[in-house]
Formats: structure tokens, sequence, C-alpha cells
């Protein structure tokens, strides 16, 4: 388990990003690989349960992708991600963030060129209530999910945020 601190927002990450994650998450993400799914959910699903959160209280907020990747993949990757975790633990999904800005795909940008693309790129499309988990695939700068917990917060909602993540990169470690 590694646990990431990023300004007022805690990320916990199960699996360091290593070659052979970076395989599984592409086959997920890319290919809508059933097995390599299942095991993202299963390290989210992990976090969830070894965590002390009161399951009665929160929701799980997928981060959103682009239109561009929805429209490549043939799906919103995350948010099926976070529904098929709703599905086993019987924690409610909340898809209450919007991708509004433009954003370019962030995997060659160091982590100044990705928090500058993400900068204002979130917003939300729902009132968000309870505790929140983000949920993401891997944590590599943490401007996605700063974002997310931005765009949240400058709504007012002010609980308490944290987030879950498959993988964290090793400069994050």
């Amino acid at each position: 388990m590694y646990v990431t601190k990023q300004t007022n927002l805690t990320v916990h990450s199960t699996i360091l990003y290593t070659p052979v994650a970076a395989k599984i998450i592409l086959a997920a993400k890319e290919n809508g690989a059933a097995s390599a799914d299942n095991m993202l959910i299963d390290a989210i699903i992990w976090q969830i349960q070894n965590l002390e959160f009161n399951l009665n209280n929160i929701r799980l907020v997928p981060i959103p992708s682009s239109k561009r990747s929805i429209r490549n993949r043939g799906r919103s990757f995350i948010i099926d991600i976070a529904q098929q975790i709703s599905r086993q633990t019987g924690i409610p999904v909340l898809d209450c963030l919007n991708l509004t800005g433009r954003t370019i795909d962030q995997s060659r940008l160091n982590r100044k060129q990705r928090l500058e693309n993400m900068k204002g790129a979130i917003s939300m499309k729902a009132v968000a209530r309870g505790e929140l988990i983000l949920i993401d695939d891997v944590i590599t700068t943490g401007a996605t999910l700063k974002e997310a917990a931005r765009a949240l917060n400058s709504q007012g909602f002010h609980a308490q945020i944290s987030a879950i993540t498959a993988c964290v990169a090793q400069p994050l470690r």
C-alpha cells in the first residue's frame, strides 16, 4: 500500500507502476480486457476494504475521460471501473465531474506540463454529498486528482475528499 499526500488530498494506491502494471492498465484502458479490468478493480477494492472509511457515507467519484478518449475506447473507462466496484461493494457511484477544458494526452508530459494541462479542465455536473473517494487508474504527478479536488471545492464541497488509484508512479512513492 502506498500513500501520497497531494496538498489537502490523500491518495491511496495498491501497486507500484511498473512495466507489467503499465501493460495491465493499457490492456484495460485501450483494449477493454476484462481480466485487466478485474485486476484494477480488485486493487481498488482491496484499498477500500483496508482503509477505515465509513462505508455508509462514502461515494465513489470517477475521474472523467475526454470525449475523444471515450470515442476511441468505446467506453468511459474509469466510470465503468467505478460502477463495477460499486456492484461488488455496494458503495454508490457519484458521476459528478465533467472534463470541460481542452486537454491533451498527458502520457508524455512532465509534472509542470500536466499541472498546466489540467488547470481548470474539470467542472462539476452534479451536487456532491458525503465523503468522496476519487477513483483513477494511476497517479503519476497528481495533476488530475488535484484538479478534480479543486473542482469539487470550488463549488462549495468541503467534506472529506480522498483518492484511490490502482497504481502509483515511482517518483510519487
